[in-house]
């Protein structure tokens, strides 16, 4: 990539549409190379990003999704266990010594998301997608800071194994908690907004390809009207494909309030932001 402005073009054929500004905060995490934390409200497009800039770097794409109690083991490796015990098993029966470091090596070990993209063998780095990383805690942010500042992993069977082919990082976050200034220091940063309604159409038009221009727009602009009100759940750019996709299933070229009354689970996951919606009126929502 030339510079941001190719990248941004780039990731538009991969039906990624972004501005200048993400353009250029991936283009940098990619050139430096940096972890790159991306925030913003949930479907806004973050996890999107990663699997679009895997697509344009023609790379893999890895994915960890964090979650409450993920620990170590289950981001970086874990034992084989009845490899081990079948080796162990084997051993016995032909009668020859049980190696302790045979059982704790390379061949018993199951790799997973971050060994992975520290042993890939390139010649292009994975792109290492860490998502919703503020649904893990404190102690797990921490363990990743060797990764984020290194591009190394520790085993303690089997040392420090440093990447060859450093992955590009993308950190993903709903902001449901403050992350710690220590794993932010260590990235770029950038805050996904949700796009205009105009930019929303466009998203949508390619991701919808068989819905009506009316619909997309007036789709675009109803989920706009929604985040106006006081919801749990703000609808972004992912409900709103949802939503057209649905509606274009249902053989509709316009938005009506009777399509919007029995299709806003679609776009509306909470029984309280229906009953939000409805009282504010389901005519006021489909824009006339």
């Amino acid at each position: 990539m030339e510079d941001a402005a190719s990248l941004q073009r780039r990731l538009d054929e991969v039906d990624y549409l972004v501005d200048l500004g993400l353009a250029t905060a991936l283009y940098l995490a990619v050139g430096l190379p940096q972890p790159i934390l991306l925030e913003g409200e949930a479907g806004v497009g973050k996890t999107e990003a990663a699997k679009a800039l895997a697509q344009v770097l023609a790379t893999p794409l890895l994915r960890l999704q964090c979650y409450e109690g993920i620990d170590a083991a289950e981001a970086l490796y874990e034992w084989n266990y009845p490899r081990q015990l079948l080796s162990i098993r084997l051993a016995e029966a032909a009668g020859t010594p049980i190696v302790e470091d045979d059982l704790f090596g390379p061949d018993h070990l199951l790799a997973r998301p971050l060994l992975q993209a520290i042993s890939h063998p390139g010649p292009r780095p994975v792109v290492l997608l860490i998502d919703e990383v503020d649904r893990a805690d404190d102690e797990f942010e921490a363990f990743l800071l060797q990764l984020l500042a290194e591009g190394a992993v520790t085993i303690p069977e089997l040392g420090t194994r440093v990447a060859t082919h450093p992955p590009v990082v993308v950190l993903t976050s709903n902001r449901s908690r403050d992350l710690g200034d220590a794993l932010k220091r260590r990235c770029l940063y950038h805050w996904i907004d949700y796009p205009s309604v105009e930019a929303v159409g466009r998203i949508v038009g390619r991701r919808v390809p068989a819905a009506s221009t009316p619909l997309v727009a007036q789709a675009a602009a109803a989920t706009a009207r929604l985040r106006t009100l006081d919801l749990q759940k703000p609808p972004g750019v992912a409900e709103t494909i949802d939503w057209v996709a649905a509606l274009s299933l249902m053989g509709a070229s316009s938005l009506v309030p009777s399509l919007v009354e029995v299709s806003l689970g679609s776009v509306l996951k909470y029984r309280e932001d229906h009953e939000v919606a409805r009282s504010r009126g389901l005519a006021w929502v489909a824009g006339d």
